[in-house]
């Protein structure tokens, strides 16, 4: 006893930096989401279908890496060590910021948001650094801890960076790598090794770097391969927001970066309230089953009242409706938790976050390309100008139908709407408030 006592202090300081690396991390990137869009505009003289086309290559690039660096990035830190992954990601995410507030022209920002996609990798490592120092009856509320961080750096940080963003398109750019390269400082004096060298893999494990073996482990359970489907359209309509809202933002509304991010940060927090507060309450009246149709049925309505807004008074008048989508996705990982192995849930969760990856590699071309085709033909004030969110409706309304018969055919002999143990139930919650993270969080 008296040994664990002794760690307890070194355990506490290490969970603070994680959750300051991962908060500071977050608040980095949510500060250039309001502005990269209209950086790469300015390259091409203003042309926003032009704009558009080329920031789906951006965030396809991104996710690309993301897919297939975030478990070579584990690979590496279960051989090497948390420590040093870590500590590179943050110096790494430092150089890559300065090159891209310095780049001068578009193929060397788009180099730059290559290098943001694998340094951006190692969120994963963090979440296993969390498990490392951490007993298991005390995990989820950890989890929880580094779940607000990204609600906290995801509400804050596209206000900050529109409002920078309005007095110099990359000065949001410079915050970042000041904050990256002070986060690194940090860690390099601060941050103890979580991985004794006797738990270490003894070489680097080509095996478990590879992004699709997790996907392997969906053909064992067909009974869930339906909800997987869900889970997947509704990760290709996420993915409208980071790819066009910007740019949809400022064709049709007339916002500029700080309108933006304020529109983000209210985003993130009805997004905090639904997460935080109304799941549990509306799982609990309506069942996980019923719960799903329910954040179905409203993210499909809240798609479509913002493909027809015709301000942005009505915009922002749809967002509390769009909000209340975020009860799908933890009632949907919730129900496939009863019909997987417990010994297998972690890998489950990272088949997930895998699909959520494909989704960012294919949803940017279709919604940016989609995007460039309306506003090459049409004017902002045409209803067919947001197409985007059209698409997105659509993709929502198509996971209700395929919940509707999933949930139809499940086993009778499992019940699905009874309530699973208290941490399960914690880190579903606490997956769906990460909604706005990088897929790559959930690995």
């Amino acid at each position: 006893m008296e040994n664990d006592n002794a760690v307890t202090p070194v355990r506490k300081a290490a969970l603070v930096f994680i959750f300051i690396t991962v908060l500071i991390d977050i608040l980095a990137f949510g500060l250039i989401i309001p502005v990269l869009p209209h950086l790469i505009q300015h390259f091409l003289a203003g042309d926003v279908s032009r704009a558009a086309i080329w920031y789906g290559y951006f965030s396809t690039a991104f996710f690309t890496m993301q897919f297939f660096f975030t478990p070579v990035q584990g690979a590496l830190s279960d051989w090497l060590g948390r420590r040093p992954v870590i500590l590179l990601s943050n110096l790494g995410l430092g150089l890559d910021f300065l090159m891209m507030s310095l780049a001068n022209t578009l193929p060397l920002l788009f180099i730059g948001r290559i290098i943001s996609g694998i340094t951006a990798a190692s969120f994963s490592t963090s979440n296993a650094y969390v498990a490392d120092v951490t007993p298991p009856q005390k995990r989820a509320q950890a989890f929880g801890m580094i779940g607000m961080a990204f609600g906290i750096g995801f509400v804050v940080a596209p206000a900050i960076g529109g409002f920078l963003g309005e007095i110099n398109l990359r000065l949001p750019f410079y915050v970042a790598v000041v904050m990256c390269l002070a986060n690194f400082t940090y860690g390099f004096f601060v941050l103890p090794e979580s991985l004794p060298k006797e738990k270490r893999t003894p070489h680097f494990d080509w095996a478990h770097a590879n992004p699709f073996g997790a996907l392997k482990l969906l053909r064992r359970y067909p009974q869930v391969l339906g909800l997987v489907g869900v889970l997947f359209l509704m990760a290709l309509a996420h993915m409208v927001y980071p790819t066009t809202f910007v740019l949809y933002a400022d064709y049709r509304f007339h916002w500029g970066p700080q309108m933006v991010g304020y529109t983000l940060a209210l985003v993130g927090v009805l997004a905090a309230i639904v997460q935080g507060g109304l799941i549990k309450k509306i799982v609990g009246r309506l069942g996980e089953r019923y719960a799903l149709l329910f954040g179905l049925g409203f993210g499909t309505l809240g798609f479509a009242l913002y493909a027809l807004a015709p301000s942005g008074y009505w915009f922002w008048a749809a967002m509390p409706v769009a909000a209340l989508w975020g009860v799908a996705q933890p009632a949907a990982q919730a129900i496939m938790t009863h019909y997987v192995d417990p010994r297998e849930q972690g890998r489950l969760q990272g088949a997930v976050a895998s699909l959520s990856s494909i989704a960012g590699i294919l949803a940017p071309t279709l919604f940016t390309r989609v995007f460039a085709t309306v506003t090459h033909s049409t004017h902002h004030d045409d209803a067919f100008v947001g197409a985007t969110f059209w698409c997105a409706s659509a993709m929502v309304g198509a996971a209700w139908l395929l919940a509707w018969y999933s949930v139809a055919h499940l086993p009778k002999a499992v019940d699905a709407t009874a309530p699973p143990p208290e941490s399960t139930v914690t880190s579903e919650v606490i997956a769906g408030a990460s909604d706005l993270s990088p897929p790559s969080t959930n690995n």
